[in-house]
């Protein structure tokens, strides 16, 4: 037996037709809100560069549709604005950090969308890992001041590397900053051997005995021992000591006060000689001319 088939009109279910009337408004808000952000990406691979002290916060990715703003502070301070509404991917924190290089300082780079005039939502932002500058700071390449072998003594002179630390308005050295924390490794060999010895000390100089005349290369390089990381700096360049310099020094000093002497002879000798030719000018003068008559 055949069923037969409805034939009055399809209704439809008035709750169904409300729920997606709220499903398609809920998306287009998202959407027109989302358009104010379009682009704002949070910061990441937040990284501390310093080196003696001179610090920069760096991080990732370059701006497209926003900009950033870097906020620091330490444990016991307040958040502090530093290079607002930048493109760069970078910022220089090194005014804040040295004034006082053992605090435990924390940044945050903040997103937000470029040209938002009056912008009022909550920014983006990514926090920093903590940085202890007396304890993580990089130990600068040290510089060799001075150096003199005279026989058996070489004696090597270290540059008190200047930082950006101030005190009483005079920027402070290294030595001023570590004191006796701060020791300088000397490694030496004589220039004809590839032998390195080493030795340290605590202050800016070393006197070490060597063979007499021989040439020796050194190089030196800062050393925080107490550190669990980033005891050592990049070692200075090298430089060697020369006898035959000093040696060419020597006759260049005994050559030059000879020519002095042989200039002042000349020029003495040139001197009397026209004297002399003047003076007999003078009395072939008077014996050629006629005798008065009285």
């Amino acid at each position: 037996m055949d069923m037969a088939s409805p034939t009055g009109p399809r209704l439809t279910c008035p709750e169904a037709a409300v729920s997606r009337t709220l499903l398609l408004g809920w998306v287009l808000v998202q959407v027109a809100g989302a358009s104010g952000t379009t682009g704002v990406l949070v910061a990441y691979n937040l990284t501390w560069k310093s080196t003696n002290f001179k610090t920069i916060l760096e991080w990732e990715p370059k701006p497209i549709n926003h900009v950033y703003t870097v906020q620091i502070s330490h444990r016991l301070g307040n958040w502090k604005s530093k290079c607002y509404s930048i493109t760069d991917t970078e910022c220089d924190l090194t005014d804040e950090i040295v004034k006082d290089v053992k605090q435990t300082y924390s940044a945050r780079v903040l997103s937000t969308p470029a040209n938002a005039t009056g912008y009022t939502g909550e920014p983006k932002y990514t926090n920093s890992p903590e940085f202890i500058p007396y304890l993580e700071t990089n130990l600068g390449r040290p510089t060799i001041q001075s150096f003199e072998q005279i026989g058996t003594k070489l004696n090597v002179t270290v540059q008190d590397t200047r930082t950006l630390v101030r005190m009483n308005g005079t920027f402070l050295s290294l030595r001023d900053v570590f004191g006796e924390d701060l020791s300088y490794t000397l490694y030496y060999w004589k220039a004809s051997s590839t032998g390195k010895k080493m030795v340290k000390t605590n202050t800016n100089e070393f006197l070490i005995e060597v063979d007499k005349g021989q040439n020796y290369c050194f190089n030196v390089q800062a050393v925080i021992a107490s550190r669990k990381t980033n005891q050592k700096s990049p070692e200075s360049p090298i430089e060697c000591t020369s006898h035959e310099k000093g040696v060419f020094k020597d006759m260049f000093f005994i050559i030059g006060a000879v020519v002095f002497v042989a200039i002042i002879f000349i020029i003495t000798l040139s001197l009397c000689l026209y004297k002399c030719r003047k003076a007999k000018t003078r009395r072939r003068g008077k014996e050629s001319s006629p005798l008065s008559v009285a």
